[in-house]
């Protein structure tokens, strides 16, 4: 599952990336994402997120299972008296082995559930943006229809006068959300980044894992040989 896993989250930060920065991939991306959200494509992706969410909901259930199992071994000692030697305060290793994979499986898999909402927000908002740009530029060349032929009786130069401070105020609340949106394309750029480090933090911890569990494997066979 690790194996699936980081390149998906790798795959969702790259289109992260893609998304916030201008580029021309980013048209191509947005494009695939719209093709993506038409159809019967939306029923599956949801059916997929909802079926990641509740692996990883079971795999914690099974990390509380081994601390669950580690406490009971304890009671058990504990009620034999001295002679349990306090063999269940800590759990074996293997138990840490398959508690710290499994901790972190469920860590990569809300990770890659966050990036996937990230990504669906991101696109929701560049649509948006455009499709608000669109809106102005209209109002834009409907004032300076208005502002140069204007040549009608004054019933009309008022209307139109009164029209035209509307579409103004409608710029000017368009402008506003804007830079609404650009400021949370920012913040959603910066706690992209934020995320990217989290990830090399967890590529450093499953390194950690494999040579911890490469070494503990020496030792047991060690002990088998003996």
């Amino acid at each position: 599952m690790i194996q699936i896993l980081f390149p998906l989250i790798l795959g969702e930060m790259v289109l992260i990336l893609i998304l916030v920065f201008k580029t021309p991939l980013r048209k191509l991306v947005i494009m695939g994402l719209d093709k993506l959200k038409r159809g019967q494509a939306p029923i599956v992706l949801k059916a997929v997120g909802s079926t990641l969410f509740v692996f990883m909901l079971s795999t914690l259930y099974t990390v509380m299972q081994i601390h669950n199992r580690r406490r009971n071994t304890t009671d058990d000692a504990a009620a034999a008296g001295d002679g349990g030697g306090g063999g269940g305060e800590l759990l074996t290793p293997t138990d840490q082995i398959l508690a710290a994979r499994h901790l972190l499986e469920a860590s990569l898999m809300g990770f890659s559930l966050f990036l996937a909402l990230m990504i669906d927000r991101l696109h929701h908002y560049i649509r948006e943006l455009r499709i608000r740009r669109k809106n102005m530029e209209a109002i834009r060349k409907q004032n300076r229809i208005i502002e140069n032929g204007n040549n009608g009786s004054q019933d009309e130069v008022k209307a139109l006068g009164s029209e035209l401070s509307g579409l103004k105020e409608k710029v000017t609340n368009l402008e506003s959300e804007l830079e609404e949106m650009t400021k949370e394309a920012s913040d959603a750029e910066a706690h992209a980044t934020a995320l990217k480090k989290q990830s090399e933090g967890f590529l450093l911890e499953y390194d950690r894992l494999v040579e911890d569990n490469q070494n503990l494997r020496a030792r047991l066979q060690s002990l088998d040989r003996r």
